[in-house]
């Protein structure tokens, strides 16, 4: 089993992280939640239903690792597209751009963006449905610290306004961005708290040593 025996609730209207380093299972719980990843035992529930179920299908919005949007389209023409699909107007097209700073890109090509600009894209049309819950794969991978910065604004934004995000990273400094924290290790929930809660359980103020210290403690 990949993720044995692990149970965790994620708060309504919170920035939860989920952190941890690579093959902790952070991607594969992602896709468990969203409805991409078969579950062969246990349950997930997804804001009282079922995961992948169709209620869930204009409710949850989801940005992968690797840039999930068409590379021979405008970033408007692909925006435009999925907004068609989602039934959204023209104006969630435009505030998507604003939202993650691509206003000048609108009408380039996607394939001829950096790799930061075109992870942008894919946020964008995760934004494009209004949803109630965001599941973010590693969003800030590749991206200057100024666009870092002013997404965690905006991923706090949208949790002032009601809106979950669940936000994986394997970069330990962005821990103090979250509200709740999800401490993966070889499939294994190692904790759950705030940035905070767990400078208290460890008796070490840096998150990333923090870290360290429950690991070692759990071998």
């Amino acid at each position: 089993m990949v993720l044995p025996n692990l149970s965790c609730v994620v708060a309504a209207g919170s920035v939860t992280g989920l952190l941890g380093p690579s093959g902790s299972g952070k991607s594969t719980l992602i896709r468990a939640i969203v409805g991409v990843q078969r579950v062969a035992d246990g349950s997930v529930e997804v804001l009282g239903h079922p995961a992948g179920s169709k209620p869930l299908r204009a409710r949850v919005g989801y940005m992968t690792q690797a840039p999930s949007v068409y590379g021979d389209l405008s970033v408007r023409e692909n925006l435009s597209f999925f907004a068609r699909v989602l039934g959204q107007p023209s104006a969630a097209v435009d505030q998507a751009i604003i939202d993650v700073s691509l206003t000048d890109c609108g009408e380039r090509v996607v394939n001829r963006l950096s790799g930061g600009q075109r992870a942008r894209v894919s946020l964008a049309a995760a934004l494009l449905g209004s949803p109630d819950l965001l599941v973010l794969d590693e969003p800030t991978v590749g991206l200057d610290p100024v666009l870092r910065r002013e997404l965690w604004e905006l991923f706090h934004r949208l949790a002032s306004g009601g809106v979950t995000l669940l936000v994986s990273s394997h970069v330990m400094d962005e821990a103090d961005r979250c509200d709740q924290l999800l401490l993966l290790r070889e499939g294994r929930l190692l904790v759950q708290a705030t940035p905070e809660e767990l400078r208290a359980r460890t008796g070490v103020h840096d998150l990333d040593g923090a870290f360290l210290s429950l690991v070692e403690g759990s071998e």
